[in-house]
């Protein structure tokens, strides 16, 4: 009988409505306590919660640096919209990442926005970008994912013509630092993202709030999984729990109910502003309590 993986705890903070400095504290304390093991950010341009004109940090750029900043936690973006960047450049943005960090990269990606969030639908015609249909965003989601693990592993040269992605002596040096490649998380719930994951994904996320539903959508990979010959098994689920301060009782119950509904991989969001020793908060009300 295979033994049942540890969960792995990790925090969310969202690089919007908040500084810099403020996210640099909580991300050095995380990286100082062992039971935190991973750490994430969104990937949006502007708010989509709060002060519609309010700060919010690129990703990426942001990730670079906290991941010069730390030296233990593993470290993503939860997750990047495969819309904002073409992905032989997102390629050579994380792998620089993960050589910055030591290693310590877990590269999440996703289709990017629902068109029916109008706060994140936004940002594509502030930053110029276009917004294509699902399917459009679903199908360039899985030959991103083809195109950016071949640049990492492959040694020479190649083109590449897609439906969405075209590359003519494409190439990526340096590598990662991990081999073959960073693990490949990607978040979704919609069924045809279900089949990409299954083909791709070394891990799922999924936002929490409705545990059923999480639990019937991981259902479904373990389907799709099946259908191409995967073991389902070697996906690792995890799930995304919003922090209640006030109320952490709500939050204790909630990872309880993802621990048992087989989700290993556990990040934890934290809203800001964070309180004073808001890593050690966490370590105490919530993770020593479920672990």
């Amino acid at each position: 009988m295979p033994q049942t993986p540890r969960p792995r705890f990790g925090i969310m903070t969202a690089p919007s409505q908040v500084d810099y400095h403020d996210i640099l504290r909580v991300w050095r304390e995380a990286d100082a306590i062992p039971e935190i093991e991973h750490a994430w950010l969104f990937d949006h341009l502007m708010p989509i919660g709060g002060d519609p004109s309010g700060p919010t940090h690129e990703g990426w750029t942001l990730l670079s640096a906290l991941a010069a900043q730390t030296r233990r936690l593993r470290l993503g973006l939860l997750v990047t919209s495969n819309r904002f960047r073409p992905p032989a450049m997102l390629a050579k943005i994380a792998a620089t990442v993960d050589i910055v960090s030591g290693g310590r990269l877990d590269f999440g990606i996703g289709a990017g926005s629902r068109p029916s969030h109008p706060l994140a639908r936004r940002e594509y015609d502030a930053h110029g970008l276009p917004f294509h249909d699902s399917a459009h965003a679903v199908g360039s989601l899985a030959e991103a994912c083809t195109v950016i693990r071949r640049l990492w592993t492959e040694t020479e040269p190649f083109d590449f013509d897609g439906t969405y992605v075209h590359l003519t002596g494409a190439f990526c040096n340096p590598k990662p630092v991990q081999r073959p490649h960073p693990p490949i998380l990607i978040g979704g719930r919609s069924a045809p993202v279900l089949r990409v994951v299954a083909e791709h994904a070394d891990l799922w996320n999924i936002p929490g709030g409705d545990i059923d539903d999480a639990v019937g959508r991981s259902a479904l990979l373990d389907r799709y999984c099946t259908e191409i010959g995967r073991d389902p098994a070697s996906i690792i689920r995890s799930i995304h729990l919003p922090v209640s301060y006030d109320q952490p009782g709500i939050t204790r119950d909630a990872i309880g109910e993802a621990l048992d509904a087989g989700f290993r991989h556990i990040v934890l969001g934290l809203s800001a502003p964070y309180p004073a020793n808001a890593a050690q908060w966490v370590t105490d009300e919530l993770i020593t309590t479920s672990a």
